[in-house]
């Protein structure tokens, strides 16, 4: 690969900001898409264009008019067939259409790591109906769990305790999924231990990984996250095995975000696949010597990676959360969470530079480290709590 190259970036949010700071570092001239005007990522990036991925049409006229050296989805809704007839053409698409297809939806992916790998799930079962949420819920046995099979960062998924909360979960489900299929997956809720995000990249050379991240959500959406998670040896060596043959068998380069749940016993069991940047691996900015940014622009670009390694004993991340809709707004408390830091226990904040609050709007994180995961931890939480929304 010659340098600049060329990189058409589809969705703009906080994540897809960082990767192109990550991307133009190395050269890269980046063109941001997404929705709205003036996203996170168009802010940082080269050129951008403003239009829905999920027309078709738009999507290849935007392709075929930049002609970059890759295609670089950071959202899952995206007519992922109009990558696949691109890819056949000789487009670049990151990590592969393939990949693009199997993990713009919780079903397809499923799939693949269940029946066709033979990895361990939860029990689970497709719904399109509430009728069908009824029979599968008969099937699988409370309490259970209720997504829609495209969201993002967890968004509409609803732990259900009885049949009288069905309605509800499945109304919550179809409300806020994303793209255009009225689908859920229905799945047995498994009582683990504790949760992982193991950041996988899959470069030339082979496959790589970061050390595990912890993570915690609310309402179906994660509140923070740190690094390292502690786990037993052979529960880190279960998920890596597992999450080296899932990104073998999607193929292409990057990185991905493979979730795990781990129980009690230390049995590993696959959630789910992100083929990009994950919101909890954000820790990595302050806790990684290249972060999950850093590496992703790395392996597509088709750059060494030498070793991955944390830069302090423990890392954490919390999020800055909006409480209602609004246009006008500012942030106060900046300059009191940052003071919090000091020698071996850093803090650092960002904020992603979205134009709207809404509730429960991710608009920022902030960062910390410390001596061990616990002080990490409430040192991030704390700088978060210093950083409020003000609206006018």
């Amino acid at each position: 690969m010659t340098f600049p190259c060329k990189i058409l970036l589809l969705g703009s949010g906080e994540l897809g900001r960082e990767f192109v700071i990550s991307a133009k570092r190395l050269g890269a001239f980046v063109i941001a898409c997404d929705s709205y005007e003036n996203a996170p990522a168009m802010q940082v990036a080269d050129a951008s264009e403003t239009f829905s991925m999920l027309d078709g049409d738009r999507l290849r006229e935007v392709i075929t008019t930049h002609q970059p050296d890759y295609v670089v989805p950071e959202i899952e809704a995206i007519r992922t067939e109009i990558l696949a007839e691109m890819e056949a053409e000789g487009v670049h698409v990151v990590p592969s259409a393939r990949a693009t297809q199997l993990t713009m939806n919780r079903d397809a992916i499923r799939d693949v790591a269940a029946l066709e790998l033979g990895l361990a799930t939860s029990a689970y079962h497709y719904a399109e109906t509430l009728h069908e949420v009824r029979e599968a819920a008969s099937d699988i046995g409370f309490p259970l769990v209720i997504k829609p099979v495209m969201s993002s960062s967890g968004k509409g998924q609803s732990k259900v305790e009885s049949a009288d909360k069905l309605d509800e979960a499945w109304k919550h489900a179809v409300g806020i999924m994303r793209g255009d299929r009225q689908r859920v997956i229905v799945e047995q809720f498994v009582d683990f231990a504790y949760e992982i995000t193991l950041l996988t990249i899959r470069t030339r050379e082979g496959v790589l990984f970061c050390p595990p991240i912890g993570h915690r959500q609310e309402r179906g959406d994660y509140q923070e996250s740190w690094q390292p998670a502690e786990m037993q040896e052979q529960s880190l060596a279960d998920a890596q095995n597992m999450a080296r043959k899932v990104v073998d068998n999607l193929g292409g380069y990057g990185l991905f975000g493979v979730e795990f749940f781990v129980t009690k016993q230390g049995d590993v069991i696959f959630s789910e696949l992100s083929p990009r940047p994950h919101d909890t691996g954000m820790v990595t900015l302050i806790g990684q010597n290249l972060s999950e940014f850093d590496l992703h622009a790395r392996a597509i670009m088709g750059l060494p990676v030498p070793h991955i390694g944390l830069t302090a004993p423990a890392s954490a991340s919390a999020v800055i959360l909006a409480d209602r809709d609004s246009s006008e707004f500012r942030f106060a408390g900046t300059a009191e969470a940052l003071a919090l830091g000091k020698e071996g226990a850093e803090v650092d904040v960002r904020l992603f530079g979205k134009p709207v609050t809404r509730t429960y709007r991710r608009m920022g994180v902030a960062l910390a480290t410390g001596e061990n995961t616990d002080d990490a931890r409430a040192l991030a939480k704390s700088a978060a709590d210093k950083v409020t929304i003000l609206h006018d």
